[in-house]
């Protein structure tokens, strides 16, 4: 399995405050603080995932495949690809003239998800160590970009989003499958006394509950579905829409990158 060369840019972001959970840290310090959360839970992130959706994050993934209309010899952006669950969806679906990218900026994770992959003979899947905001990639490359359950982690999703429209090709789709607002209120109460779950099964499992604090507190200052599809639009994508899954415990967002500028 080949290697994109990694890099290890840390972005430079303007000096306002963001959001990190509930708190508000410099970007530096919410990069550095998402990595030590991701570094945390690598082992057991899939395991966790499917405790928490039931399984149902397989098939909202495997909705988002059947979204992006990928097909043999394609070039996928996977970002924040993780422990490689939507690179080794796609890969299959590119075949051996196509090439998944799975990006990310955290070492450990990317490691579970290259045994993985390694294990289940996708060469096809390659490997790249990057910030969202600075991505090492020429413009107009890729057929398709996805990321799955990752934009809300995100130091600067406004820079990250310009640069994922920089890198796709005019026409292609960019796809977020993410944690969203339920629409109905008591479905919204039920689902936050659910949330209160998450830390103490994260602290059985990993033997640490703040990982899982944060995913819950993230959640839950992630913008809502109309503001996400506003920054699509904001960033440039055109076609801006989401559907909801789960009456929008999940949605997943879909833009397109114009064919010509306007």
């Amino acid at each position: 399995m080949s290697d994109v060369k990694e890099n290890a840019q840390t972005t430079s972001h303007a000096q306002e405050e963001v959001n990190f959970g509930y708190q508000k840290v410099s970007p530096e310090e919410k990069t550095k603080r998402v990595g030590e959360v991701f570094k945390a839970v690598a082992d057991r992130y899939d395991v966790m995932n499917d405790l928490m959706s039931f399984g149902t994050h397989r098939i909202f993934k495997r909705m988002v495949l059947q979204m992006s209309g990928a097909r043999a010899g394609h070039n996928i952006l996977d970002l924040a690809g993780g422990t490689g669950d939507m690179a080794g969806l796609f890969a299959p679906v590119v075949g051996e003239t196509g090439r998944v990218i799975l990006t990310d900026l955290n070492e450990p994770m990317m490691r579970v998800g290259r045994n993985r992959l390694i294990d289940e003979g996708l060469s096809q899947v390659q490997f790249c160590r990057a910030p969202a905001e600075a991505l090492p990639f020429a413009d107009n490359t890729f057929d398709c970009a996805c990321i799955s359950f990752g934009i809300r982690n995100f130091t600067d999703k406004d820079q990250a989003l310009g640069e994922l429209l920089r890198v796709l090709k005019p026409g292609a789709p960019l796809l977020v499958l993410e944690f969203s607002k339920p629409q109905d209120p008591l479905l919204e109460s039920a689902y936050k006394v659910f949330q209160t779950l998450w830390p103490p099964v994260g602290k059985f499992l990993v033997g640490d509950a703040q990982p899982y604090q944060y995913l819950v507190d993230s959640i839950r200052v992630h913008p809502d579905q109309k503001a996400l599809k506003q920054m699509f639009e904001d960033a440039g994508f055109e076609e801006a829409q989401y559907h909801n899954l789960v009456g929008g415990v999940a949605a997943i967002h879909r833009g397109v990158k114009p064919l010509a500028t306007h």
